[in-house]
C-alpha cells in the first residue's frame, strides 16, 4: 500500500498566468484572491488582470467560493472570461 494518501476528489486552488512577452524590462506582478500572474508586456498583463477580474465577478455572482467550485465549473469561468476580451 502506498505511503501517499489520495485526495477524495481534485481540487482547483488558484490560477497561474505567465506573460513572455515583454521586451521592456519591467517585472509585472499581480496577486489576487485566486490568481498570480507574473510577466508580459503591459498589454498582455493588463489582459491577464482583465480576465482575472471578470472570473472573480462571475464566481461571486454564482455566491460559490473556489473550493466550492468542480474542475469542469472552474475552468467553464475561466473559458467565459477569456471569452469576453
Amino acid at each position: 500500500m502506498s505511503s501517499k494518501r489520495k485526495r477524495e476528489k481534485p481540487e482547483v486552488l488558484g490560477f497561474l498566468g505567465v506573460g513572455f512577452d515583454h521586451a521592456d524590462g519591467q517585472k509585472r506582478v499581480t496577486h489576487s484572491e485566486h490568481f498570480l500572474i507574473v510577466g508580459g508586456s503591459e498589454e498582455t498583463h493588463e489582459q491577464m488582470q482583465d480576465t482575472a477580474v471578470r472570473f472573480d465577478e462571475s464566481l461571486k455572482r454564482r455566491g460559490k467560493l473556489l473550493a466550492e467550485t468542480s474542475e469542469e465549473e472552474a475552468l467553464d469561468l475561466l473559458r467565459e472570461a477569456l471569452e469576453d476580451d
